[in-house]
């Protein structure tokens, strides 16, 4: 999953449980509405008193995706797609400015064409973490969702994301009201792609870039992909 914000869901009877659910088709929900910030509550807008009856009663789950695979999946989906140019003058104008040399001035203000060569010297780069935590969509699962603090109910995973999804709709007593829907593969970004963009970076980044997300690879139960030059 591409970021965490701690998604919870309360008890039947429990007191703080809110109004229900407003629609039975996920599908249904507006696309400029699916990721609206302001519609999502995160942990730490509550008091600690509500923090800690969240985390001792509310159903608590995360999904994890393969490391590389996710992270190939965040620059094609936000350095590649024209409608995303808000990540293009937000990131991409930086990692053009840092790491392109003889930048045309078009390039250096729209910050449209990020290579994935240059996406990865911005992440192997030491200047990268003293700038301040990674964007969420590349941040690191263990940093984001701190799944060795929070004891999580269910750890689903994208590669069986509809069983995983439909076991946990019914464990939040939802099955029979919610559907999780069938979502289209061909476009997914897969071990083969991620294999390719690797390919084309340098033996150290590579490297480098395994060893800040190792950690995931090891809590998630992901292996080493095979397509690695780190010796």
């Amino acid at each position: 999953m591409e970021e965490c914000n701690l998604t919870f869901q309360p008890h039947p009877a429990d007191p703080h449980r809110g109004s229900g659910l407003r629609m039975s088709d996920p599908m249904e929900i507006p696309s400029n509405e699916a990721h609206v910030s302001a519609n999502l509550k995160t942990l730490n807008q509550y008091s600690i008193a509500d923090i800690n009856h969240r985390l001792k009663h509310y159903l608590k789950f995360l999904f994890v995706r393969e490391p590389f695979e996710r992270l190939v999946s965040a620059y094609r989906n936000k350095f590649t797609l024209k409608y995303n140019s808000s990540f293009h003058k937000r990131f991409g104008t930086r990692i053009v400015r840092r790491y392109r040399k003889n930048a045309t001035a078009d390039a250096l203000l729209s910050g449209a064409d990020v290579q994935f060569r240059e996406f990865a010297e911005y992440l192997a780069d030491p200047l990268t973490a003293r700038d301040g935590p990674l964007n969420e969509h590349w941040q690191t699962v263990y940093q984001l969702c701190h799944p060795c603090h929070i004891h999580y109910d269910l750890v689903g995973k994208y590669e069986t994301l509809e069983e995983d999804a439909g076991f946990l709709l019914r464990l939040a007593g939802a099955g029979d009201a919610v559907r999780f829907p069938a979502y289209a593969k061909s476009t997914r970004t897969t071990d083969a792609m991620a294999a390719a963009f690797f390919g084309n970076i340098s033996t150290a980044q590579q490297a480098h870039i395994y060893r800040l997300y190792r950690q995931d690879f090891l809590l998630f139960n992901y292996s080493q992909p095979a397509y690695l030059r780190l010796e």
